[in-house]
């Protein structure tokens, strides 16, 4: 049923606000460093969460590739928009080649429990960090090419990051006052009077999407240099993640079979692709943005059809301005926003209970912290299950 299926309500919408923590801070600095086209990048965030809302009918999240943006954003000379272009067009078709001949699923075999929940709490304490990053920031808000800065002996970003905590751990259980959507309306309201909106001037429409071609060489680069990086994490976080995430925090029975591996690989196959050749953002889902969307409230595909259709208004009416629009948001929400999505996802360890399982958790989970790379940190971790089954070591 409709109602069941997609609610849309204050509490939905709260936490359909509760990845923006990752989103925002990305695709602003894509369009700003590498200039990517504003309108194609929120173009396609809003029309992947809609259509993911619709098929899998649960809050899957919509994110740009972690790997790819922060390559990119790192070396924006050598890393071009036609390179950016070019790797979501590749991404895409390696993910539908790995849905249709099934190697997904044989991929997937090799992920054991006690490394999926370690690949989640390496991920969940990368975003406490990050969240508390943002927190501690003397800059107050993104600001176009520049920053909106507090002077570093006022530290008006910790005092708001604090604050905003505080409002959403009293109103966690709220469905009158969601917590999420409380901070994100406070942010955006200050942001428009003392942030990048207040000296912005109003200019409706999207920005005009041209198509760029791309040589052989621009699909060379974009291989050696984002894809090989990329498609471990994307591979192990955002379908084989995704779809335990879902299962761990919805339950077996709630989750629909098209929450499969095959699926998410599809489902990104096929934006990445149409993502690529407008000159968009390539996109992702992940378990750190469901975990988001879960810890705000967010139950069904009604949060990703509400946050989707957002998006599209702002690709579409506010393309001129979305960048100023976005960045009206303070660090210090963002950073609060972060730091419960990772806590809900450390939280998933709670499972397990054996003490072999619990080293192989801690062990994965501290290489994906310190490295930030989930494709060295599953290798590590399954080599280390099969030799401590092997040897039968007892820990």
């Amino acid at each position: 049923m409709w109602n069941e299926d997609y609610k849309f309500d204050r509490v939905e919408f709260a936490g359909s606000l509760g990845d923006l923590g990752t989103l925002i801070p990305l695709s602003v600095a894509l369009i700003i460093v590498n200039g990517l086209n504003i309108t194609s990048v929120f173009l396609m965030v809003g029309i992947f969460y809609i259509t993911s809302g619709l098929f899998f009918k649960l809050p899957i999240p919509v994110q740009p590739l972690k790997v790819v943006a922060a390559i990119a954003i790192a070396n924006p000379a050598l890393i071009t928009t036609p390179i950016i272009m070019a790797a979501g067009i590749l991404i895409g078709i390696i993910l539908l080649l790995l849905a249709f001949t099934g190697l997904i699923d044989w991929i997937a075999s090799f992920f054991s429990k006690s490394v999926i929940r370690g690949i989640q709490l390496g991920l969940g304490l990368i975003l406490i960090v990050k969240g508390m990053d943002f927190i501690s920031k003397t800059d107050l808000f993104f600001g176009g090419t520049d920053m909106v800065t507090s002077d570093s002996a006022n530290p008006a970003n910790l005092i708001i990051g604090i604050l905003s905590v505080l409002v959403v751990l009293f109103l966690i259980s709220s469905r009158k006052f969601p917590g999420a959507l409380v901070i994100v309306t406070l942010g955006v309201i200050a942001g428009v009077f003392f942030g990048p909106m207040k000296d912005t001037i109003l200019i409706f429409g999207p920005v005009p999407i041209e198509i760029i071609s791309l040589n052989t060489t621009d699909f060379m680069n974009a291989f050696l240099l984002l894809v090989i990086p990329q498609i471990p994490l994307t591979i192990g976080n955002a379908i084989i993640g995704t779809k335990d995430t879902c299962t761990s925090l919805f339950g077996k029975i709630n989750v629909s079979t098209r929450v499969s591996h095959k699926n998410l690989s599809v489902s990104m196959g096929v934006v990445n692709i149409i993502s690529g050749i407008i000159g968009g953002m390539p996109l992702c889902h992940g378990a750190g943005g469901l975990a988001a969307h879960y810890r705000f409230g967010a139950r069904t595909g009604g949060s990703n059809i509400m946050i989707g259709l957002v998006f599209l208004v702002i690709a579409l009416i506010f393309g001129h301005i979305a960048v100023s629009l976005l960045s009206s948001i303070p660090f210090a929400i963002l950073g609060t926003l972060l730091l419960f999505a990772g806590l809900e996802l450390c939280l998933l360890i709670r499972d397990v209970n054996e003490k072999r399982e619990l080293f192989i958790v801690f062990v994965v989970a501290v290489i994906g912290f310190t490295t930030t790379n989930m494709g060295i940190a599953f290798i590590i971790g399954i080599l280390l299950e099969k030799m401590i089954k092997w040897k039968d070591i007892k820990i």
